[in-house]
C-alpha cells in the first residue's frame, strides 16, 4: 500500500472519529442542555404569567373593597301635616375617605319617606382601573340631586352642580384638564361612544339609588371605585 494511500486511509479514520464525537457530544450534552434550558424558559413564562395574575387578581380586590365616594342622610325629624301626608326633613353631608364632612351639610324637606339619589356617573376601561392609572384609575361621580317618590325630579334639590368638578374631588387636588372636560362635556361624550372611548371612557350615565327612610334613621351612600354606587343603614 502506497504512503499517499495509507494517509488518506487514516484521514477518515480521523474524521470519522471526530464526526462520531460530535455527535456524541451533540446527542449527550448538547442536546440535554437545549431542553434544559427550554424547559427553564417555559417555566419562568408560567411564573411571570401566574405573577401578573395574582398582581391583577390583587388590583381587583382591591378596588372592590375601596370607597371612592360617600355621603350620609340624616333624618332629622318625620311628621305628617295638617293634610296627613308625611314630610320628611334630613341632612344630606358628603364625607372624605376618613370621614371627615366635605363642605357644609345641607338641609332639605322631602315629601312622603322615599328618597332618591340621583347622580351622574364616569366610568373607564377595565385596563386603566386595574392598573391604577392616575386619571383613569377610578370610576367618577358627581351626587346630583335628591328628591323624593313624592317629588318631581325637576323639582328635585340640587347637589353637584352639573358641567363643574365635584367638590369633593376639587377639594382633594386641583383639577386636570382632562376631568374638566369630561364633566364639562358629560353629555356629549354620553351620546358619542366613539370619543369617549378616545379617552379611555367606557361609560357615561345617570345613576339613582333609593330607600325609604325611618325616623331618627342614617343612612350611608356609597360609590365604590368599580362603580358600585349603594344606600345603606348605619348601624
Amino acid at each position: 500500500m502506497s504512503l499517499g494511500r495509507s494517509l488518506f486511509l487514516w484521514l477518515l479514520v480521523l474524521v470519522g472519529v471526530g464526526s462520531g464525537g460530535v455527535y456524541v457530544a451533540d446527542r449527550f450534552v448538547v442536546a440535554p442542555s437545549r431542553e434544559l434550558q427550554r424547559q427553564l424558559a417555559e417555566r419562568d413564562a408560567q411564573i411571570q404569567m401566574l405573577k401578573e395574575r395574582a398582581q391583577a387578581l390583587e388590583a381587583a380586590v382591591r378596588l372592590l373593597r375601596h370607597t371612592e365616594r360617600r355621603a350620609r342622610i340624616v333624618v332629622l325629624d318625620q311628621a305628617r301635616g295638617a293634610d296627613n301626608q308625611l314630610t320628611t326633613r334630613v341632612r344630606f353631608s358628603e364625607l372624605a375617605p376618613g370621614g371627615d364632612p366635605v363642605g357644609e351639610p345641607r338641609d332639605f324637606e322631602i315629601g312622603g319617606d322615599e328618597v332618591y339619589i340621583d347622580t351622574l356617573v364616569i366610568k373607564f376601561e377595565d385596563e386603566f382601573v386595574t392598573a391604577g392609572d392616575a386619571l383613569k384609575g377610578r370610576s367618577l361621580l358627581l351626587f346630583r340631586r335628591i328628591f323624593s317618590d313624592r317629588l318631581r325630579p325637576a323639582d328635585a334639590h340640587v347637589l353637584d352642580r352639573e358641567g363643574q368638578i365635584p367638590q369633593a374631588y376639587a377639594s382633594e387636588k386641583a383639577p386636570t384638564a382632562f376631568e374638566r372636560e369630561l364633566w364639562a362635556q358629560f353629555w356629549t361624550l354620553a351620546n358619542d361612544p366613539t370619543e369617549a372611548k378616545k379617552r379611555g371612557v367606557r361609560a357615561l350615565h345617570g345613576e339613582a339609588v333609593s330607600t325609604r327612610l325611618k325616623k331618627s334613621g342614617v343612612y350611608a351612600v356609597t360609590f365604590r371605585s368599580t362603580g358600585e354606587l349603594t344606600i345603606l343603614p348605619e348601624p
